[in-house]
């Protein structure tokens, strides 16, 4: 086996995992936000009887107005933008008329709001704010200047101008909003000393920071149960509240978003999420917007209906395949650039499934046997591929004497499991892995694995006679090389399949409930039993094979799986927007990767090309002349 081919794929998929998942710079839209959010809180304070009382403040919101018209420029091309530069002039007559303070900032957020919905510009953190994070953040970044308790008299702040901000000042605290606190801290203020924390801190750290300095004006006293939103308590501001709903109502919104609660992630909470965007997604294809609108609709599917997939399948696998292929259909549509009325129609026939699917959720709950049953088969479908390779591997390696290899392969698939688990823990705790980038790695997972499959398969059918196998003994595998190359296929064979493990274990672990934990522990339990066992049933009858058969089984095996992490590879992509759905007249096995799409079986049938290719170069190199 080539071990610089797979020493270069290795260190290109490597690469690209490590590609930063957050971006420093700051949008048009970000800073337009930004400024219309701060425009709001400053002004009245300017302003009073129609005399500016403070006139660098006064200046200051002309030049914001002046910076707004630009970045709105910068925006891309909408028919409704011409909406929004309207209302930066009518604002700006405003402030030039010196108009009463709560009327400017009620039309600046209505701008605001106004610019979020043409731009379907989303401002929910990827995972709730945690304020007791943000504590330690605070004391460490900003306690120096705004100080301990957040009256803006930090040692370092003395003689700076302007001061910091006193976020003990409820007036102030409370005409801004949680996403603008957030900006406040990715974008900074300009003319002022204070900067910029998108290069010290990352996306989730800000909005742990942005929830502490709420905190600020809340009072813990009115915390109770959750009256609110996440995206009421992101988007809305003290003030809002207060002016509409009562002093009683602000003081708990003031505590709530201060201490956000934790979001449901329930299966009618995902499908309502799905629905929703795709109802987005079919606005922003009626406004022109064709590549935001199929953007849309393959985040609908991957942040909503691929994480209850699992469930469905548990309950009513038919609806499952056909709500996914009338959700392929749709966005294929959007692709294709089909006239609205026929992806309309397209549309409103996946939201019909997903009705379905909704009601199958809410009513189908899952008894102790089902949650039993579901577990063991989770773990055993996706573990018997990655067991299948493994013991074909450590088989291979023990029928020929080179037991001192099978360290690297051990390391290889222990490796792929602390990834896992790693992956898992950054994914719920650190980072947000979105299901694009979910669906992007286990694509070129399975791809890779699939090339490599192939490769040691037909390594292995080279070397089925004995004096081959002795001439690489003495050459490639003792230097090393071959080592690598099968720790590498026991990394990925195990990588891809434990991704897919966490993924389905968590939607199965919500759908079963409190009472419905203990038997999808027993039910994993079980499998694993049952996987070690099969390990050990092909390890003994693979030990008793002559050695040209026992080369030749493995090739066999391996070749096949080759095909068939071809067609999961496709499948992914797929799920992730990099390729069109072009459905068949075909069977579906998931199993055997084969599904009924043109493009997925066009990578099996390459697959199988390369398996016959390679094969008959072999038999030919060592048929008698």
């Amino acid at each position: 086996m080539s071990s610089r081919l797979a020493r270069c794929v290795l260190f290109s998929l490597l690469t690209l995992l490590s590609t930063p998942l957050w971006a420093a710079t700051a949008e048009p839209a970000a800073r337009a936000l930004h400024l219309l959010g701060y425009l709001g809180a400053d002004y009245p304070a300017t302003v009073a009887n129609g005399e500016v009382i403070d006139a660098s403040e006064y200046r200051e919101q002309l030049e914001f107005l002046g910076v707004l018209q630009g970045l709105l420029l910068d925006l891309p091309a909408h028919p409704q933008r011409v909406e929004l530069e309207r209302g930066v002039l009518q604002l700006q007559q405003a402030v030039t008329q010196r108009a009463v303070g709560a009327e400017v900032a009620a039309e600046a957020r209505h701008l605001a709001e106004r610019l979020r919905q043409i731009y379907q510009l989303s401002l929910l953190p990827a995972i709730t704010p945690d304020p007791q994070r943000g504590a330690a953040l605070y004391a460490e970044q900003c306690g120096v200047c705004h100080g301990a308790t957040g009256a803006g008299d930090g040692p370092a702040g003395v003689g700076m101008q302007p001061s910091p901000s006193n976020f003990q000042r409820q007036v102030r605290l409370d005409s801004l909003s949680l996403y603008d606190l957030f900006n406040t801290l990715s974008l900074g203020i300009d003319g002022t000393e204070m900067a910029s924390f998108s290069d010290q801190l990352d996306e989730r750290q800000r909005w742990d920071l942005a929830s502490y300095v709420a905190g600020f004006s809340a009072a813990p006293a009115v915390a109770g149960a959750s009256l609110f939103s996440l995206a009421d308590l992101v988007e809305q501001t003290p003030a809002q509240v207060l002016a509409g709903q009562g002093d009683e109502r602000a003081a708990a919104f003031r505590a709530q978003r201060a201490t956000p609660p934790q979001p449901q992630r329930g299966p009618q909470e995902l499908i309502g999420h799905t629905v929703r965007t795709l109802d987005q997604s079919l606005a922003a294809y009626a406004n022109g917007e064709h590549e935001q609108a199929y953007d849309l609709a393959v985040g609908a599917y991957l942040e909503g209906f691929e994480l209850v997939e699992s469930g469905l399948n548990n309950l009513d696998p038919q609806l499952r395949k056909d709500t996914e292929k009338a959700l392929m259909a749709y966005r294929q549509a959007l692709q294709d650039g089909l006239p609205q009325a026929d992806t309309e129609a397209l549309l409103q026939q996946a939201k019909l499934k997903l009705r379905s699917c909704d009601d199958l959720l809410k009513t189908g709950g899952m008894s102790a046997s089902l949650s039993f049953i579901s577990s063991l088969m989770i773990l055993l479908r996706e573990g018997l591929e990655a067991i299948l390779v493994l013991a074909a591997i450590l088989a291979f390696l023990r029928n020929t004497g080179q037991q001192h290899s099978l360290r690297s392969v051990h390391a290889g698939w222990g490796l792929a499991l602390l990834a896992g688990v790693a992956t898992w823990a950054l994914a719920a705790y650190v980072i947000d892995v979105s299901g694009a980038q979910r669906e992007l790695l286990e694509g070129g997972t399975a791809l890779f694995a699939s090339v490599v499959l192939l490769w040691v398969g037909v390594w292995m059918h080279d070397r089925r006679h004995a004096a081959a196998w002795q001439a690489s003994i003495r050459g490639h595998l003792q230097g090393g090389g071959g080592r690598f190359g099968f720790a590498a296929l026991a990394f990925f064979a195990v990588y891809r399949e434990l991704f897919e493990v966490i993924l389905f274990y968590e939607t199965l672990w919500l759908q079963a409930g409190p009472e419905g934990h203990g038997m999808v522990l027993a039910g994993a339990g079980a499998a694993l039993l049952l996987l070690l066992v099969l390990a050990w049933v092909i390890l003994r009858g693979t030990a008793k094979l002559p050695l040209a058969t026992f080369f030749s089984v493995n090739a066999v095996l391996l070749c096949v799986l080759s095909v068939v992490y071809a067609g999961h590879g496709v499948k992914a992509l797929q799920e992730a927007g990099i390729f069109g759905a072009h459905p068949v007249r075909f069977f579906e096995f998931d199993w055997l990767g084969i599904h009924p799409d043109a493009w997925s079986l066009t990578a099996q049938g390459l697959a199988l090309a390369g398996v016959l290719l390679l094969y008959g170069r072999s038999w030919l190199r060592q048929s008698p002349a």
